[in-house]
């Protein structure tokens, strides 16, 4: 296999961006390129995708404004969460989990499944259909399964000096589980290879399956007897600004994420578009290389000397055209098969023996 070096050539005022192939030397080069020299996939070459731009340079300082906010906010909320708000009179100081434990909840159960959910029925939804929905609510998953487990976390750390263990098989902390796995299952069907519109097709009937543990997660305390039911804390003046702003600084961060999730998807579906290109361009060079290689074989074939002459194969046909074309000449040699012009080894000593000519 011919091995050859693609490398992008942007368009600027001669049109779009192509596809180039450099050849080693002594290899034939793509499109008519000279051997040695590189060439265009194809006339006047092969396009390659655009790259995206999901947001403009406004949109991208906005969003890193965000994500600045969403540290500020968070800072705010640790220190004074930490070192400024007093203990609870019931729960002491695990009440400062309440800070964090409740906003990471909300992003996971309510905004990172209600994002999910929407790009998903706009996706299956005719009029609305678009792959930059199936690619939201991929997005949406990736930061759910991160605020899902945290919450779980931050719940087990809650619950072992409240409720004395660790994990209990609790309605709520299971039907919370439970979309954990959900969200898991979720990612592992786009992993699937398919093509575009059937991937989100599969994803988007998965998603809303896994939408359904929502409002069992939220109603379970009503539905079952469990352990959330009887935790009663008690927040008041700056005890409630500081939750407030612990529920401002994780949406913050999660619509941060969310975007950058979001640009990396589109950025994963450019690079495969890239990636077909890339592989129709090797399979090209790769099959101009061995035609190219099989009529260099023949030419090599008809330029080696034949054995025992020391001529090559078409200096040897041009001398039987000659000597054909010599006994076509000479009509009396032709028709009376002369032992001179059937270079017998032996002619003299045969004639001299039957006492005439040959027969």
């Amino acid at each position: 296999m011919t091995s050859t070096a693609f490398e992008a050539n942007g368009g600027g005022r001669d049109g779009p961006p192509t596809l180039a192939a450099s050849s080693p030397p002594g290899a034939p080069g793509m499109a008519g390129a000279p051997s040695g020299q590189g060439g265009t996939l194809g006339p006047p070459g092969a396009p390659l995708p655009d790259m995206p731009r999901p947001w403009g340079p406004k949109a991208t300082w906005a969003l890193r404004g965000v994500g600045l906010a969403a540290l500020a906010t968070m800072a705010v909320t640790v220190w004074l969460g930490l070192w400024v708000t007093p203990p609870s009179q019931v729960m002491h100081n695990l009440v400062r989990l309440v800070y964090i434990h409740p906003p990471i909840a909300w992003v996971a159960l309510y905004l990172a499944f209600g994002a999910l959910g929407i790009g998903s029925l706009l996706w299956l939804w005719p009029r609305t259909r678009s792959l930059v929905w199936d690619r939201v609510a991929a997005a949406a998953a990736e930061v759910g399964v991160v605020f899902t487990a945290l919450t779980l976390v931050t719940g087990s750390i809650w619950g072992r000096p409240t409720w004395g263990v660790w994990w209990a098989w609790d309605a709520r902390l299971t039907s919370t589980a439970l979309l954990l796995v959900l969200l898991l299952g979720y990612l592992a069907v786009r992993r699937v290879p398919s093509d575009a519109d059937t991937r989100a097709r599969r994803s988007a009937v998965a998603a809303l399956v896994a939408l359904v543990d929502v409002p069992i997660v939220y109603f379970s305390v009503n539905w079952w007897h469990t352990l959330h039911e009887n935790t009663q804390v008690d927040i008041h003046g700056l005890m409630a600004v500081t939750m407030l702003l612990g529920f401002v600084s994780f949406t913050l961060a999660f619509v941060w994420m969310l975007a950058t999730a979001l640009r990396i998807q589109t950025l994963r579906a450019h690079l495969e578009d890239m990636e077909l290109v890339v592989a129709l361009a090797d399979r090209h060079a790769e099959s101009t290389a061995v035609g190219s290689g099989s009529d260099r074989a023949g030419e090599d074939r008809s330029e080696a000397p034949v054995a025992g002459t020391g001529a090559t194969p078409a200096a040897a046909g041009s001398g039987a055209a000659a000597g054909s074309g010599a006994a076509a000449g000479s009509g009396a040699a032709a028709g009376s098969g002369a032992a001179a012009a059937m270079d017998w080894p032996d002619a003299a000593g045969v004639s001299a023996a039957s006492g005439g000519t040959l027969p």
